[in-house]
């Protein structure tokens, strides 16, 4: 289990432009992702070291979006101003977390222009609906050589985040402590009895630590 990536729900103005402002302040270029058919959303990707990414994610006016929790999630956040939506740890094996979440994990996928295919399973995209602070899992599957991260080189590094919840609670959800999966990614934990989610994540650029 390790710390994959970082979701941020595009604000007003739309991917583009959420995207470009988050890129600048950083330093750094994005990478044009694409569309999730099954969730009903498109992506813009910010690749950064340690195998980590950040994703900048846009509901589509499409019926996935309705039904897929994903879509839902990411509709709710846009439609309360955008900002920071969850975070994801990748594991190698989902089917703990579905016995204990009571339900299959389900499929997602991501073409390329050239017809490659990125592709994964993933589960607790409705958990993080009902508590932001807790993560979703996934599991990649195909080629590793199409993991988001290494889209482009990238010198930029995350650095902490700080979340409103507590690590009891999220050890608790992960089944194992919370600092396993973070690694070197710090986390300040505020307001444990507020409302729950990611406030803000620091990363290490050319530039100095930025703050989003």
């Amino acid at each position: 289990m390790r710390m994959d990536h970082v979701s941020y729900a595009c604000e007003s103005d739309g991917l583009a432009a959420t995207t470009e402002r988050i890129a600048t302040a950083l330093g750094v270029e994005a990478v044009r992702g694409g569309v999730h058919p099954r969730f009903g959303t498109r992506n813009m990707i910010i690749p950064l070291t340690d195998h980590h990414y950040l994703e900048v994610v846009e509901v589509l006016d499409h019926p996935a979006s309705d039904k897929a929790p994903f879509g839902q999630a990411v509709r709710a956040r846009s439609q309360a101003g955008g900002g920071w939506m969850g975070w994801c740890v990748a594991v190698d094996d989902l089917s703990a977390f579905e016995e204990r979440l009571g339900r299959s994990a389900v499929p997602g996928n991501r073409k390329f222009p050239d017809g490659r295919e990125l592709v994964w399973q993933q589960i607790g995209i409705k958990g993080l609906i009902a508590d932001p602070q807790v993560p979703y899992m996934l599991k990649w599957e195909g080629d590793p050589a199409l993991h988001p991260s290494l889209a482009r080189p990238s010198t930029v590094r995350l650095a902490s985040l700080t979340i409103a919840g507590s690590a009891e609670r999220l050890t608790e959800w992960l089944g194992e402590p919370v600092e396993q999966p973070l690694e070197d990614v710090t986390v300040e934990w505020i307001a444990p009895r507020g409302t729950p989610g990611i406030m803000s994540v620091t990363f290490d650029t050319a530039r100095g630590l930025v703050t989003i």
